[in-house]
């Protein structure tokens, strides 16, 4: 009653192959994502109100959180199955970043911004050290505590 199909040996074999093949054209896809999508996870409109003292911490955050994430790519990639970890774990946030780095750049062109010159740390004044106190014990001694 029942229908036996008969399947040969080697298109058994060839079964895990193709599939391999097939997820690793779908994880390539991911890898292209770089460029061409890196607004996707961003909001365009976060920006528009920042003034330019907003947007300079800003720019830097995003460009020192984007670096920290390639370099956590980069380190992921050198294991074992690296590259499908790195895509994984952080490529959204690295794709996110990137965005909202390029909307906080547009801002920052549009409302004709300059990079603030550092304030040139004033030399320390030497400080006289506090006076002790009468009557209370300095913090180096052990006085008559029992360890």
């Amino acid at each position: 009653m029942f229908l036996r199909i008969s399947i040969s040996r080697p298109l058994l074999r060839a079964v895990p192959a193709v599939a391999l093949f097939v997820l690793g054209v779908g994880l390539g896809g991911c890898a292209d994502m770089s460029d061409t999508l890196s607004t996707a996870f961003a909001d365009p409109a976060k920006y528009e109100l920042y003034d330019c003292k907003q947007l300079e911490p800003e720019r830097k955050n995003l460009a020192a959180r984007a670096a920290e994430l390639q370099g956590l790519m980069a380190k992921a990639q050198t294991g074992v199955g690296g590259p499908v970890v790195a895509e994984l774990a952080y490529r959204n946030e690295y794709v996110a970043v990137r965005g909202q780095a390029r909307f906080a750049e547009e801002a920052w062109q549009r409302s004709k911004c300059h990079a603030s010159i550092p304030a040139a740390a004033a030399p320390a004044a030497p400080s006289a050290p506090p006076a002790p106190v009468r009557g209370v014990h300095s913090p180096t001694r052990s006085g008559g505590a029992v360890y």
